[in-house]
């Protein structure tokens, strides 16, 4: 299993830097979250989905083989990047005789983690900040 780099990256910001340098202008990236991906603070999240980002960002162990495996976007609903650029994690479901429905996805970038509770039908951007 491969546990993704969470690291800073300047994405968007670099293109734009470079454009302001050669005397042009810039797009937004292509990358930019749809409109498909709401928003939801850290602190509004199921305890067991802060319980998932701690293990995330300690890099385990964790509960099932599937965690920490790579989540395709075939939905198209996050931001688009390569393969390999998501992965997802179980977000444990009391009661529930299986993995349940919950999930954490997470991008390469530091803190972009995304919410799912219901498989994948939609998103939201986790907002570390409050």
């Amino acid at each position: 299993m491969r546990i993704p780099p969470r690291i800073t990256t300047l994405g968007g910001a670099a293109a734009l830097i470079a454009a302001l340098f050669a005397g042009g202008t810039a797009a937004a990236p292509a990358s930019a979250a749809p409109a498909a991906v709401g928003d939801i603070c850290y602190s509004a999240l199921p305890s067991q989905a802060h319980d998932t980002l701690e293990l995330v960002d300690s890099g385990g162990p964790f509960p099932y083989p599937q965690d920490g495996t790579v989540f395709r976007n075939r939905e198209g609903l996050l931001p688009s990047h390569p393969s390999g650029y998501y992965h997802e994690y179980t977000v444990e479901t009391p009661g529930s005789p299986d993995r349940g429905a919950r999930r954490i996805v997470t991008g390469d970038t530091d803190r972009e983690d995304y919410y799912t509770a219901d498989h994948y039908e939609s998103f939201d951007l986790v907002d570390h900040g409050c």
